[in-house]
């Protein structure tokens, strides 16, 4: 379930390693990657964002970026941009494994969610980056040629936002995300659908994912009034997510008031690991497990958590993060593609 720190990683074994950009090493090879044929641009894989509101400037974290014409070798850099390119129909020809493949399956676990299976087809990006790494591989992403680097859900630093930028015009997170992957889902998506000339279908598919969100609180006042909390088994601790995580901003977008005292104890991260005596802090009205099976039972025999209100009144959703239906990597993700599967299933669960 992927945790993203600042060597970003994420409460499970894979949990999101988080970069810290400063460490973003490797020398770029001067010239590599943007004096390609356009004539070859989207022969390998890559896939043209078509009809869009050429050229545009979008404004991130790092200054600016000029978008001159539809983009046709994207790389996604970001944790799930991937998601959010493929939501308007472009197959990135690189992206980040947030997922570590399993050894010896293909095709990746990452191209096989429920929620981008179809999308993806018999498309095989190269991996540029894996959850844990030190950060993107800059010799690959020059190779993949690419005409647009989206780095949005990332904590690439200036570094290593200077080494994309010198391969290809690179979008990083939005101007106003204080802490990376503090953003909201909505300013994220609506982001990159700007670099992709796609700003008034970006509009109109964040609003259905929004609808879709109302209808669930209009058919489930229940939800309206009692606290909740999303957490993971992270290290032999109880890990909770913050109110600003995808995962706190997706449950409260279906009514729920998030515990907001985890904030202040993550001090600017989006988890914290909680100390014995802290563990009380996710005694919410509802608690929300993201993990597989290995850690749920681990964290089931951690007397502190078992021992809670709202453990022992069984108000606890334990969703699988990467096995079975996999509800826990739609719940991270947060994106276009995965929300309205997301939705669903949470509802599912809490109604239960």
């Amino acid at each position: 379930m992927l945790l993203h720190t600042t060597t970003r990683k994420r409460p499970r074994r894979r949990t999101a390693a988080a970069l810290s950009a400063a460490t973003l090493g490797l020398g770029l090879l001067a010239g590599c990657g943007s004096e390609s044929d356009p004539a070859d641009q989207g022969n390998d894989g890559g896939s043209t964002a078509g009809a869009g509101a050429f050229p545009v400037t979008v404004e991130h974290a790092f200054g600016a970026t000029e978008v001159t014409e539809a983009p046709k070798r994207v790389v996604s850099v970001g944790y799930t941009d991937d998601q959010t390119v493929l939501a308007f129909g472009v197959k990135p020809v690189g992206m980040t494994d947030q997922y570590p493949n399993p050894p010896g399956r293909s095709p990746d676990i990452n191209t096989q969610w429920p929620w981008v299976k179809d999308k993806w087809g018999d498309t095989e990006p190269e991996v540029v980056m894996e959850n844990g790494d030190a950060g993107p591989n800059y010799e690959k992403i020059a190779a993949l040629r690419p005409d647009l680097i989206v780095a949005v859900y990332s904590e690439i630093d200036r570094a290593a936002y200077d080494k994309l930028s010198r391969i290809a015009p690179t979008v990083a997170r939005t101007k106003a995300e204080k802490e990376p992957f503090s953003a909201p889902w909505q300013d994220n998506a609506l982001h990159i659908a700007k670099a992709l000339g796609k700003a008034e279908e970006g509009e109109r598919m964040v609003e259905e994912v929004e609808d879709k969100l109302e209808t669930a609180r209009k058919e489930h006042p229940e939800f309206a009034g009692r606290t909740a909390v999303v957490l993971s088994w992270y290290e032999n601790s109880v890990a909770p997510f913050t109110s600003t995580d995808v995962r706190g901003r997706l449950v409260s977008g279906l009514g729920f008031t998030y515990r907001t005292e985890i904030d202040e104890v993550a001090d600017g991260s989006f988890y914290t690991k909680l100390s014995p005596e802290r563990v009380d802090l996710v005694d919410a009205d509802r608690i929300f497990v993201i993990n597989d099976e290995a850690d749920t039972e681990a964290l089931k025999r951690f007397r502190l958590f078992t021992n809670l209100d709202a453990v022992k009144r069984g108000n606890v959703s334990y969703l699988l993060d990467s096995e079975g239906p996999a509800v826990g990597a739609a719940i991270s993700q947060g994106t276009l593609l995965s929300m309205p599967y997301a939705v669903d299933e949470l509802v599912e669960s809490a109604a239960d």
